[in-house]
């Protein structure tokens, strides 16, 4: 007997009032990282209004006991991410150019620093570089779409950057605004995607445009244009700002938070989530570098095809360099044992921070790249290194 059942996931634009303040986070960062590659960093923004709030620790080696404004302008590195998000219309509340900036960083507590700095300490047991925190993450991935993420999550992400092309581009839609969620619902017949129930676009828009306007703009250019053919039906149901009226959006219509958008950033709840955030962490902060390695561990187990779909679990106490535990999960899907898979999976990668640091090479600005439409499934960007596949082959190898 077949079985069916229906998944959804959501994904949300770079105006979302969340992801705005993940975009910060992850530009100050980036920005501390060009300074010195050995930055601590763990930045929180908040923004409601015209306020913008950023909070966190940073200590950048480099520049010593020099404050950190002397070599960052963190109120320009703010603007400037708004206005890339494109906060910059005369009736925004929330406008680069006339935000409020409460700036609250600091340098890293030294009890954290001497658990993850690789050198020995009172109380420590080892020399090595620990974890960050202590924390457990999840990696995942399937053979549902060519960037081995699952369906649904991956067609509300194509949603929503058709938005963000069309609203930058300035030409076809100028009554765009930065503020927009997208929902896919996908009905699975025997654990494959087959068909798509249901898409919910929820877009912010100028006060002149009528709704009808919108929604056909949403179904011919975006929905039609992104998502597989095959996979929309008569049945397919459309729900197009279904409040009817998206005027009001972003930080001004409700508050915006580092790390609230967890489940948008990582498999759309297909996929376990560990709990932890990723923007505004260096790589040193394994909720995030732990995180990508899962993915960077999964997906290869699915392109060596030992399983169409698989989830690694693993786990860290703060300072330690290794992992307290790690599981595989092929759910039934896989080739081979699940145990047999992890035993090549331990041959093949080291879960030992300074080595996941190496061989992602995390030590670089780029997780800006990262921070929209999730921080997976990017196949097309060389800098996101978790997203490569070339362990595939040692994988087979040593499954054998």
């Amino acid at each position: 007997m077949s079985r069916s059942f229906i998944f959804s996931s959501e994904s949300v634009g770079e105006g979302h009032p969340d992801k705005v303040c993940d975009t910060i986070s992850d530009a100050v960062l980036d920005a501390c990282l060009t300074i010195d590659t050995k930055s601590r960093v763990a930045c929180e923004t908040f923004a409601k209004s015209n306020i913008v709030v950023v909070g966190g620790e940073i200590t950048i080696p480099k520049i010593g006991q020099k404050p950190i404004g002397d070599v960052i302008n963190i109120d320009k590195v703010i603007r400037d991410a708004v206005r890339g998000i494109g906060y910059v219309n005369d009736d925004d509340i929330f406008h680069a150019d006339r935000i409020f900036i409460n700036n609250y960083l600091t340098t890293q507590s030294p009890d954290i620093a001497q658990g993850v700095d690789a050198k020995k300490a009172e109380g420590k047991k080892h020399a090595e570089q620990g974890a960050g925190d202590q924390g457990i993450m999840f990696g995942y991935a399937c053979d549902e779409t060519p960037e081995l993420m699952p369906a649904p999550i991956m067609f509300a992400h194509r949603l929503g950057r058709e938005l963000t092309r069309i609203r930058k581009a300035g030409k076809l839609a100028k009554w765009l605004r930065p503020d927009a969620k997208s929902q896919v619902s996908v009905e699975y017949v025997d654990g494959r995607p087959t068909r798509i129930v249901n898409v919910v676009i929820s877009t912010q828009h100028a006060a002149d445009v009528k709704h009808a306007a919108i929604e056909k703009f949403c179904i011919e250019q975006v929905i039609r244009k992104v998502l597989p053919k095959n996979m929309l039906t008569k049945q397919t149901e459309f729900l197009i700002n279904p409040t009817g009226k998206f005027v009001v959006g972003g930080p001004q219509g409700d508050s915006g938070l580092t790390g609230r958008k967890i489940i948008v950033d990582t498999y759309g709840g297909m996929g376990r989530h560990g709990g932890g955030a990723f923007s505004g962490k260096d790589p040193s902060k394994v909720d995030r570098s732990a995180a990508y390695m899962g993915r960077w561990v999964a997906k290869n187990v699915v392109a060596a095809g030992l399983a169409s779909k698989c989830e690694v679990q693993f786990a860290y106490a703060i300072g330690h360099p290794l992992p307290v535990s790690v599981h595989i999960d092929t759910f039934g899907t896989g080739k081979i044992s699940d145990e047999k898979i992890l035993a090549a999976v331990l041959k093949v990668f080291s879960f030992k921070p300074a080595d996941i640091v190496k061989q992602l090479n995390l030590l670089r600005p780029i997780y800006s790249k990262s921070t929209n439409y999730g921080h997976f499934g990017k196949i097309d960007d060389a800098d996101l290194t978790w997203e490569g596949t070339t362990k595939a082959t040692a994988l087979k190898k040593a499954a054998k």
